[in-house]
């Protein structure tokens, strides 16, 4: 099945927390692709992948970065998809702020979604809403996901 959602990251080190995504499209049965782009190191190849990914059948990317976190920003100025930034605290980064605010910070015509600080799974979540609009399988799901949700905290409740 082709990919619906992309997820990208600027480094290999990103994967630790960008794999967070994956597993929630997993979960919900969302094929996805996943890919390492540079917004500085290749950015060739990340304006490739944001001016082409429409045409392959993409419907949202996820682009995690660290550091200056420059890569959903330049990827949102490549397509008209949405993209959800997902700010990484990385081993360059002033305790994951810079990332933070490199990726909310957009300005006005050039929109990114942003989730929390290593928030790969949130970001995972919200790309399966946007599918969830137009796939009632997906819906589906995420509506199963939320019961699963409010029942975790209910036995918590009866533990309290």
């Amino acid at each position: 099945m082709a990919p619906t959602i992309g997820i990208i990251m600027g480094s290999e080190s990103d994967m630790e927390v960008m794999k967070g995504a994956a597993e929630m499209l997993q979960q919900f049965d969302i094929p996805y692709e996943m890919t390492i782009i540079s917004a500085h190191r290749t950015p060739d190849r990340m304006s490739e992948y944001s001016k082409q990914a429409q045409g392959r059948g993409i419907k949202v990317i996820i682009a995690g970065a660290g550091g200056a976190a420059h890569l959903p920003g330049m990827v949102a100025a490549n397509t008209i998809l949405p993209v959800i930034g997902v700010p990484v605290k990385s081993s360059n980064s002033i305790d994951g702020w810079d990332s933070v605010l490199s990726i909310l910070q957009m300005p006005t015509g050039v929109p990114v979604a942003t989730v929390a600080l290593n928030g790969a799974k949130n970001a995972g979540i919200l790309a399966a809403q946007i599918v969830a609009t137009y796939d009632a399988n997906v819906a589906a799901k995420l509506s199963d996901y939320k019961k699963l949700l409010e029942a975790q905290v209910m036995e918590m409740v009866k533990r309290v």
